[in-house]
């Protein structure tokens, strides 16, 4: 009996792609701008328009590739097999790192919850816990943990959403203006500190493009639900974190590690407050479930085609890549415990701002990629305007280059070194294999 895949209508690719960029990145972002100030605005406007041109971008990729293999597939059209490697490489190293953000994010709402305060190694220990305990869970396959994820993002959109439509009335604008640069930044110097920030928490943009296979028409799918799930999230952004910014005075938020439970608090009294952080926490704990499933297949999809160890493509009987998530999970531990800070806020944003640093090398990688993309497939102007997708290509490039350059050097130096190794193992083992291969053909 012949049977048919039902496949994603471009109102739920959008609905997905909104989702995944919601999901946990944004829930400790006003403590973190509270630093700069709400003359962060401009930031999140430069970031709106950035990460428009970057998804726009994807979306051209995804449509006229014939390559497998993601962003990875995307880079090869221009750097061959070595930025296919590159841009898996850095990506895995991303999620590997936002996986422990997000963690910490669960670890901060949990705290706020049970009306305590942890200790910045109870912080770490905790973090560690949540994080192998994610990855458990999926020993019996991505299934549960796609269902329990489904249920536990709405612990963050719901109350996201609520305060950006509802919080304008306890909204106090001396309040928003009083904090508007606490360290007296210039509009310039404000942006350059808080756009990495606000970069992360547009990371998962690409989503419609990795997912075209499973949605009807994606020629127009994919462009539509690109553009319109990344404004509608630019909007919820920009006015979630204003008006928590016009409900607690700064100096409140800098301490906090709940900041959308205080505004709650502040709302609608503190049991409210509490409630909003025991969903948000939750949807971090199952958000964290899903990634660290993806982070996993990842690893074993640049492993089958060779260009991760081998360790990483072993899976059980229920398809896990089980010996890989172990190594993972050994290098978030590892990682979790280099971070350690005074504050779990200092933690999130070092933490923060090595995944951008390490995520935009891919997205640099496919932004160059999308005119040998066109190139190679014979798309011809009339299919896909080449001046529009050069100019964003440009813009993407330009604007992620802009974003690295504003990371303080230490994680600058720290993003530069995991491309690095990445890069110098890869060539090693190339060169084995090469040296490997010529060998065997002169003994033939």
């Amino acid at each position: 009996m012949k049977t048919t895949c039902r496949k994603m209508s471009w109102v739920q690719l959008t609905f997905v792609t909104a989702a995944n960029m919601l999901g946990a990145g944004i829930i400790m972002l006003p403590t973190q701008l509270a630093e700069v100030g709400t003359i962060s605005i401009f930031s999140w406007i430069i970031t709106s328009l950035g990460s428009l041109a970057l998804a726009m971008t994807f979306s051209r990729c995804g449509m006229y590739t014939t390559k497998r293999g993601g962003m990875g597939g995307y880079a090869e059209y221009a750097f061959g097999r070595t930025g296919h490697f590159m841009a898996n490489y850095a990506y895995a190293v991303s999620i590997v790192i936002a996986n422990v953000a997000i963690s910490i994010s669960a670890v901060g709402y949990g705290a706020g919850f049970l009306g305590t305060q942890f200790s910045p190694w109870q912080t770490c220990l905790y973090t560690v816990v949540l994080l192998w305990i994610a990855a458990s869970l999926n020993c019996n396959g991505s299934r549960y943990s796609g269902k329990l994820t489904t249920i536990t993002i709405w612990g963050s959109v719901l109350p996201i959403l609520v305060i950006s439509i509802a919080g304008w009335y306890w909204f106090n604008p001396s309040t928003w203006l009083a904090a508007w640069s606490p360290t007296a930044l210039n509009w310039s110097d404000a942006v350059g500190n808080s756009i990495s920030l606000t970069l992360w928490s547009f990371l998962g943009l690409e989503s419609a493009s990795v997912n075209m296979d499973a949605v009807k028409d994606p020629q127009t799918a994919v462009p539509k639900a690109t553009f319109i799930s990344t404004v509608f999230v630019a909007v919820v952004y920009i006015l979630s974190t204003n008006i928590v910014a016009g409900i607690i005075p700064n100096a409140d938020l800098l301490s906090s590690s709940a900041p959308f439970g205080m505004a709650f608090a502040a709302m609608f009294g503190s049991t409210t407050g509490r409630i909003v952080m025991g969903l948000m926490a939750f949807a971090c704990a199952g958000s964290l479930l899903s990634w660290q499933f993806t982070l996993a297949r990842v690893f074993k999809t640049s492993a089958e085609r060779g260009l991760f160890p081998k360790v990483f493509a072993r899976v059980t009987s229920a398809d896990v890549p089980l010996r890989g998530m172990f190594l993972i999970l050994l290098m978030q531990s590892v990682l979790a415990l280099m971070t350690v800070s005074p504050s779990l806020s200092e933690q999130f944003e070092q933490l923060a701002n090595l995944a951008v640093v390490t995520n935009v090398i891919p997205y640099i990688l496919c932004a160059a990629s999308l005119k040998a993309i066109l190139e190679q497939e014979n798309i011809s102007n009339a299919a896909c305007n080449r001046n529009v997708s050069y100019f964003l290509s440009g813009v993407s490039v330009m604007y992620c280059l802009y974003a690295v350059t504003t990371v303080n050097t230490t994680t600058f130096i720290g993003g530069c070194i995991a491309a690095t190794i990445g890069w110098v193992a890869y060539m090693v083992r190339f060169n084995l294999l090469k040296t490997h291969f010529i060998v065997e053909q002169e003994v033939k």
